[in-house]
């Protein structure tokens, strides 16, 4: 069974041994962590999968990280969902737990943003992660 973190809302320019120092830093463990790049220009899509070894440790990561604050942004941590679309392997997929309704799975994942999409951009002040981050940094 797979423990993979999706990490996303990250600036362009985090790499992998980065997030790998926030874990350590955390004392959280990880197996892997790949961050995902555009093919043509190598620029960070500004998301990565985090594969922890136990479940208990996927969760870890997901509390410590999920609305973390950094630079102007909240980073988002969830379980990985399994890939879909025409390159996803036949089968990988797997059925929705979510409720039919879109709309009320939008609003349920993103209370903080409006109706249209807009983002709520009120500055939050740096906790003390973002404060240690900049000093690794």
């Amino acid at each position: 069974m797979s423990f993979t973190v999706f990490l996303g809302n990250l600036p362009t320019w985090v790499t992998a041994d980065d997030i790998k120092q926030w874990l350590a830093a955390e004392d959280l463990v990880a197996d892997g962590v790949k961050v995902i790049r555009n093919h043509e220009t190598q620029e960070s899509k500004g998301f990565a999968f985090v594969e922890a070894p136990t479940n208990d440790e996927m969760q870890s990561i997901i509390r410590r990280f999920d609305r973390a604050p950094l630079e102007d942004r909240l980073l988002r941590a969830n379980p990985a969902q399994p890939p879909k679309g025409k390159d996803a392997p036949r089968g990988a997929a797997a059925p929705s737990q979510q409720p039919a309704a879109p709309n009320a799975i939008r609003t349920e994942q993103r209370p903080d943003r409006k109706k249209r999409g807009g983002r709520n951009r009120e500055q939050s002040p740096r906790s003390a992660f973002a404060t240690e981050l900049a000093k690794v940094l």
